[in-house]
């Protein structure tokens, strides 16, 4: 009997000059729409020549991995960290050669929140969508999948029981 098949992912500025390469199945796949990912978002948006990091409901789209399943295969010196405010815990790195936001890091945190859109190939299918009580004004939450307004119960879980995995296998 096999053990579980690895699998593997890249993401990729849109120049393709910064390239990660994320090993293992994803934590889960989110839309976020809390304060700072909106602020995040529009700071990384008004960049020249970005593109946007937004959906167009105003959420932002990740594929979450554990920190020691992702690195940086090609262009790690033209990552740039941006953060809300000087003391945040929370950063987001854009590839500097085309003001593509590629992933978010809680400093804090055992995991990253690579940008969706920066995915190529299948992509591990939207999970959930959260902190929707922070939504834009005027936009609906699409009903494709559970929505929450705060951080559930179902998505802290996924989180933990990424941790204890990561205590547990090294």
């Amino acid at each position: 009997m096999s053990g579980p098949q690895k699998t593997s992912a890249t993401a990729s500025c849109s120049c393709g000059s910064v390239e990660l390469e994320a090993i293992g199945a994803p934590i889960t796949s989110v839309v976020c729409y809390c304060d700072n990912c909106q602020e995040g978002s529009r700071q990384i948006e008004a960049l020249p020549n970005a593109g946007s990091a937004r959906d167009p409901d105003g959420g932002t789209a990740y594929v979450l991995y554990r920190k020691d399943r992702v690195r940086c295969s090609r262009g790690a010196q033209l990552l740039q960290s941006y953060k809300i405010t000087e003391n945040s815990a929370t950063n987001r790195l854009v590839a500097t050669c085309c003001n593509s936001a590629m992933f978010l890091n809680f400093e804090k945190g055992h995991w990253l929140s690579v940008y969706r859109a920066r995915f190529q190939g299948d992509v591990l299918p939207l999970q959930m969508r959260i902190q929707t009580k922070s939504k834009p004004e005027n936009n609906d939450v699409p009903s494709d999948v559970p929505s929450y307004p705060a951080f559930p119960l179902r998505f802290m879980a996924k989180l933990l029981a990424a941790r204890i995995a990561m205590l547990i296998h090294r």
